[in-house]
Formats: structure tokens, sequence, C-alpha cells
């Protein structure tokens, strides 16, 4: 089988991987035991590359279209797939072995995907701080001089240090009590019980952000919640997933 070819955003981490969209395919790929190869791409690199290999551009809310990251290509289908939801369909499909959606629960998952999205929204500000700090300089520079555009205040006033922040971790805090609650409605290992899904992933894959750009005392703060449970689902995913 030829290698897949994963498009991923680079960082000044050991090791590069930081983004938890790209997270999400990287993940799939492990738990159904593919290989795959990395090509590394800076933001400002992403519209020329991803339009030089015929990659599609991906629509955002509010219908604007962009070229962004995960894109994958299979050389053994040919096929080029943008957008992390759409390349575990084709995953699902095209691979079935160690199945990610089980029990005809693609639907559900689309919807958890969406409400999980949206209880973390919230959550992201002071992360988006710490994601500018471990960029490599040009897309550093970019990710602030959008970011900045879109918020409409500098990366400083983000999230700065004080009652802000303080605002922030009790966002954060909130928004991972309601994932508890959600999860402990099956009583399992998984969202769905004894089930690993991609529910599990898209989890895991936020915890995996959190894991990279923040600060260790900051992460470990997060993995502590709920009697240690985010740092322990989020070792149980990497092992699901031979990622460790």
């Amino acid at each position: 089988m030829i290698p897949l070819i994963l498009y991923d955003i680079p960082s000044k981490l050991e090791g590069n991987y930081w983004c938890h969209s790209t997270a999400r395919p990287r993940f799939v790929l492990g738990c159904k035991g593919l290989p795959f190869r990395v090509e590394w791409v800076e933001y400002p690199d992403i519209a020329p590359r991803m339009t030089e290999i015929g990659a599609r551009q991906d629509k955002l809310a509010g219908g604007k279209e962009m070229y962004t990251l995960p894109v994958l290509s299979d050389p053994n289908t040919n096929a080029l797939i943008t957008d992390s939801w759409e390349i575990a369909e084709y995953l699902e499909k095209t691979y079935p072995e160690k199945p990610i959606f089980s029990n005809r629960s693609k639907g559900l998952i689309l919807v958890f995907n969406t409400a999980f999205f949206d209880l973390g929204r919230a959550a992201v500000t002071f992360p988006y701080l710490r994601v500018s700090q471990i960029l490599n300089e040009r897309s550093r520079e970019y990710f602030i001089t959008t970011r900045e555009a879109s918020w409409g205040r500098k990366i400083s006033e983000f999230s700065p240090e004080g009652s802000r922040r303080d605002e922030h971790w009790a966002v954060m805090k909130s928004a991972m009590g309601t994932l508890k609650e959600w999860y402990d409605k099956e009583g399992g290992k998984w969202l769905m019980g004894d089930v690993f899904s991609y529910a599990d992933i898209i989890v895991a894959s936020r915890l995996f952000w959190f894991k990279k750009i923040l600060h260790d005392d900051e992460w470990e703060k997060i993995a502590s919640w709920h009697d240690g449970r985010w740092g322990k689902l989020l070792a149980d995913v990497e092992k699901e997933c031979n990622e460790v």
C-alpha cells in the first residue's frame, strides 16, 4: 500500500504537531493502521500549495470559501479530500476496518461535532494567544494578522493576565463540565459507552491541542479537572490510535 499524504501546519514544538483540526485525521489514520506521511505547509503557503495540487476550497461558517488544512491525498485511489469531517467519512468508507462510525452513528456524531464546536467556541480565546507563540515566524505573522483583523483587537488583548484571563479559565472549565455530563450519560470509557468512535477523536483532538500549545502547568490544570478525566481520555485515545 502506498502511504497516504496528510498536509499539516508545522510549529516550533518538538515533533511539529499541534493543530487540533489536523490531529483528527491523524488519529483516524492511526486507528485504522494506515501508512501515511506528512507534508508540512506554513500558513501563508496553504493557498498556493493547495491550488498547486488541485485541492478544493473549504466552505466556512457564513459561506466564505478558502483553502484550509487538513487535506488528505490518497495515491491508492487518487482521492484528494479537504476538511477533517470529510476525510473521516472517506477513510471510513474506503478502509472500513476498525470502524469509527459504529452502529450507524454518523448522523449523531455529526450533531455532536456541531454541539462540541459551539461548546468550545467561547473557550478558545486564551488558547489562541498561545498558538501565536508556538508557530514558526512566517506562520506566526500570518496567524496574528488574520486573527487580529477577524477579532478586531490586538493579539495581546485576546486574553490579558488578570480578571479577563480568569474569566476565560472559568469558561473553559464550565465547557469541560458540560462535556463531562455528556460522557457520564453512558457511564463507559467512551462517549458511546464501551464503543470507541469518531466522537472521542473529536474531543481528544481538542485536548491534544491544549496539551501542545498551553504551558505545562496550564495543561496540567485542564488534565486534572474532574478527577483527571481529560488527561486520561487523551492518553486512552492516543493508545487506541497507536499514537504512543
